[in-house]
């Protein structure tokens, strides 16, 4: 447990500050705490020999009691405004426009306090409302946050990206093959060179992992019926199962299910190809090219939308898709009803207020066209749609 103290605001002059909404009855804050309290215990041990300005945390806590305040507190090695100071928590939350938590906004020693509107919200220079994102990226690295340290961070992901390849991506020192359902030997990945290749990052333990999967087999199988249909050997399509399954056995049911190819469970690359992706849910399919370069990260979104029309993926392709379903979409009635929801839908898309979604009918995620309720954010794609009927109405 860490003890209490006061710390007088002047002594975070000259600091980089993470000011950290979260609370303790959120399971996603306490999984992100464990990786803060890991980078910055780190980060206190490694920086007395080097020239990095300080860094220090703030705690700004959702929680509704004291107790849960206290306990969550009581694990952490930072700053915390107190629990009963709500005026100063609830101006932080207005200041920085926070919508969710965890959230990390990160204060550069100069940062600006002037937002978007001139008057002071936190939206200025210097202050970075993605910390969570970037330290889920960059790990440890990404401490303490300076302008510089984050440049130099994206340019080494930048040129790592473009250098990137499936042997690089796929193999090990220890490791050159991969795990398949219908051969009798593991099959070596430079096999997969000049092939579109999804990396599937999914599990048993996650349903909609296990919906998506039931989806995805059927298209990968026309996707490998139509490229051998046409005869060209230069062309060929794969999938690599990335497993975060919690042991060998959930990993092995779950393979048995799939038609294609996977790393093998608890593999070293499979830390390596999360973090490389910044996969930070699941399931995510990323498509990658028959040179080895990173395609779309959106594989998922493009499969719910277009099934096997989205091959292969590539930008071309999916603005003929999206063309394609926008002149579809001028056929469609703008107004519909649904007999799952009591108000009238709306058709929207991106552009008129609409964007991503997940269908309330089938509960897949897409972007694109949707009916959308106006007045609750009832949403289902347009193939969703369920008319009305006698019966319905008599309920």
């Amino acid at each position: 447990m860490f003890g209490l103290m006061q710390v007088k605001i002047s002594e975070l002059q000259g600091k980089v500050v993470g000011v950290y909404f979260s609370a303790n009855w959120y399971p996603p804050c306490q999984k992100f705490n464990q990786l803060l309290v890991n980078a910055y215990e780190h980060f206190k041990l490694t920086n007395h020999h080097n020239r990095n300005p300080g860094f220090e945390v703030v705690f700004v806590s959702s929680d509704e009691d004291l107790d849960a305040f206290n306990n969550f507190r009581a694990g952490m090695p930072w700053l915390a405004i107190p629990f009963s100071d709500l005026n100063t928590k609830k101006t932080l939350n207005r200041m920085f426009d926070v919508e969710g938590i965890p959230c990390l906004v990160i204060l550069q020693p100069d940062s600006s306090y002037k937002g978007r509107d001139g008057h002071g919200n936190g939206n200025g220079e210097g202050v970075i409302h993605e910390g969570v994102d970037i330290l889920h990226r960059y790990g440890i690295q990404a401490i303490p946050f300076t302008k510089d340290r984050l440049l130099e961070l994206q340019e080494i992901e930048r040129e790592k990206h473009e250098n990137q390849t499936l042997t690089n991506l796929l193999t090990t020192q220890n490791r050159d093959f991969l795990l398949s359902q219908s051969a009798p030997q593991p099959v070596p990945v430079a096999s997969l060179k000049g092939k579109t290749v999804g990396l599937y990052f999914s599990a048993q333990w996650c349903l909609p992992g296990v919906k998506f999967t039931t989806k995805l087999i059927p298209v990968y199988q026309n996707i490998k019926q139509v490229i051998a249909e046409k005869g060209n050997q230069d062309e060929d399509f794969e999938i690599v199962f990335v497993s975060t399954d919690r042991d060998q056995s959930s990993f092995d049911s779950f393979f048995q299910t799939m038609p294609w190819l996977a790393l093998p469970f608890d593999d070293m690359s499979v830390k390596s190809l999360t973090k490389h992706f910044n996969i930070q849910w699941i399931p995510s399919l990323i498509i990658l090219g028959p040179d080895g370069k990173t395609v779309t990260t959106e594989g998922r979104n493009l499969i719910n939308l277009y099934r096997d029309n989205a091959y292969p993926f590539t930008e071309v392709r999916t603005t003929f898709l999206e063309h394609q379903m926008d002149e579809a979409a001028k056929c469609l009635p703008k107004w519909q009803s649904h007999a799952r929801h009591r108000h009238e839908l709306m058709l929207v898309s991106e552009g008129s207020g609409g964007g991503a979604y997940i269908c309330c009918d089938c509960d897949e995620q897409g972007l694109g066209w949707a009916y959308q309720c106006i007045e609750c954010g009832y949403e289902v794609h347009p193939k969703c749609i369920k008319p009305v009927t006698a019966a319905d109405r008599t309920v």
